[in-house]
């Protein structure tokens, strides 16, 4: 209700009757909640170090101890400092994206300024993977190794091409972007290498962008972006837990996925809790607040835990819509404010919502390609193309599955989710080795 107070309200077009108003931007408070439970999780995540081992010790024998703590190579149980950042640049990025995230629900941010700010919280999820890791390198296939002809000359010259960006960025300033050959600890022979250099920190910024707004993009049906979220962590929580339970794995990778897992299991939680709200009929409308913040959780855990092209595989459905999308999202033929599927109060199913316009020669040809190929639907009259179904994949089930009820709609779109998650973690674990010839659940970084 107090939400209601202040005028974040709005009002669910796709009910029977006349719309009621209901509380809107309901995604701060699973924000707040889940980083209020990160800070407090910080004694409980640390606290084998915050415990001296020689509590009972006078002082002499604590300044011996931690003398010979310090000097020693392994088994070394001084507090980690570099792990205490990594968690730190995390929240201060999604506290960062929270706030964004509220201003464009309270303030209506136009998508052209608004698309580039989660670049602006990861920096400090960057500053910290260039200090603490720095690793810029990508394993070339095998394929291109061994099967396609001139592949490491090729391979050579573009890592040649690449390095000479990186020392016009280092004169500029100062900084050097490359991947040191003491980072990798490879089991057997060492892998074709293609350091990015300063292009693999774009790159990991242009993640940080792509996962809050894919998940932003597809939303619009009671239920979709709470439910999408809570699936991808699901999966992201499985791949995890393939590196906790496996005794073959390295350390290193095993700390990564810990931390990963630390920072998706409370954010299961409290988006179930949101999820219970927002799912047919929604009582609360979670805002973009929401979609920001759980699309960066995601772009946090691939960064710090150093899988962010399996974070990509696991957003394949997400990645799919934005392309399917990407003509109405361009310009290239007209895109309404809102794409949601229509409503139809007399049945009580969704149907397929149009684009209306009359399309130029070459945009009626492209639309009829694309009706062949069963991706969208037309709308004609007398013959002339005067609509399409709008490109989002919510309206795409509805051309090839035709109209449903709109809880029955959601959970079609999650359980599709769901099966490509887990065919892509099936991929990522079977078919990723034998492209690459590796898989960090045998090797890793140190």
């Amino acid at each position: 209700m107090f939400f209601i107070k202040i005028g974040l309200k709005g009002k669910d077009m796709s009910k029977r009757g006349d719309p009621i108003e209901i509380a809107e931007s309901m995604g701060v408070i699973p924000a707040v909640t889940y980083m209020m439970l990160m800070f407090l999780l910080i004694p409980f995540i640390f606290f084998k170090y915050l415990v001296s081992f020689s509590s009972l010790s006078n002082d002499s024998q604590m300044t011996s101890n931690y003398s010979d703590q310090y000097l020693a190579v392994t088994n070394n149980r001084l507090f980690p400092h570099n792990k205490l950042s990594e968690f730190l640049s995390g929240l201060l990025s999604l506290q960062s994206i929270t706030l964004l995230g509220l201003f464009d629900d309270l303030f209506d941010i136009r998508w052209r300024h608004k698309f580039f700010m989660p670049a602006i919280a990861c920096v400090p999820l960057l500053i910290v993977y260039y200090v603490d890791f720095s690793v810029t390198s990508v394993v070339v296939p095998t394929f291109i190794q061994h099967k396609i002809i001139y592949g490491p000359q090729m391979i050579s010259i573009l890592n040649w091409a690449i390095r000479q960006g990186n020392h016009i960025v280092t004169y500029i300033t100062g900084l050097s972007f490359s991947t040191l050959v003491t980072d990798y600890s490879v089991t057997t022979s060492d892998p074709l290498l293609l350091d990015l250099g300063i292009f693999y920190y774009a790159y990991m910024a242009s993640i940080s962008i792509f996962s809050p707004n894919a998940i932003n993009i597809l939303a619009g049906i009671n239920g979709l972006e709470v439910g999408q979220s809570v699936v991808l962590a699901v999966i992201f929580l499985i791949n995890d837990l393939c590196y906790l339970f496996l005794l073959s794995v390295s350390q290193a990778a095993y700390d990564l996925h810990l931390l990963s897992a630390i920072f998706i299991i409370p954010f299961i939680g409290v988006s179930l809790g949101l999820l219970k709200y927002n799912w047919y009929p929604a009582k609360v409308f979670v805002g973009d607040t929401y979609c920001y913040f759980s699309g960066m959780v995601f772009a946090v855990v691939g960064i710090l835990g150093h899988f962010s092209k399996t974070l990509l595989i696991f957003l394949l459905p997400q990645i799919i819509n934005f392309i399917y999308s990407a003509p109405q999202i361009f310009g290239l033929v007209p895109c309404p404010r809102h794409r949601l599927p229509r409503f139809d109060p007399e049945s009580n199913l969704m149907h397929p919502s149009y684009a209306l316009f009359k399309p130029r020669r070459w945009q009626a040809i492209a639309l009829q390609i694309l009706e062949k190929l069963h991706l969208i639907s037309i709308k004609r009259e007398k013959d002339t193309i005067v609509g399409f179904s709008n490109m989002t994949l919510i309206n795409l089930f509805l051309v090839w599955f035709g109209p449903m009820k709109e809880d029955h709609l959601c959970a079609l779109l999650l359980t599709t989710q769901f099966a490509m998650g887990l065919s892509m973690l099936c991929v990522r674990h079977t078919l990723g080795p034998w492209i690459f010839g590796y898989d960090n659940l045998s090797w890793g970084v140190k």
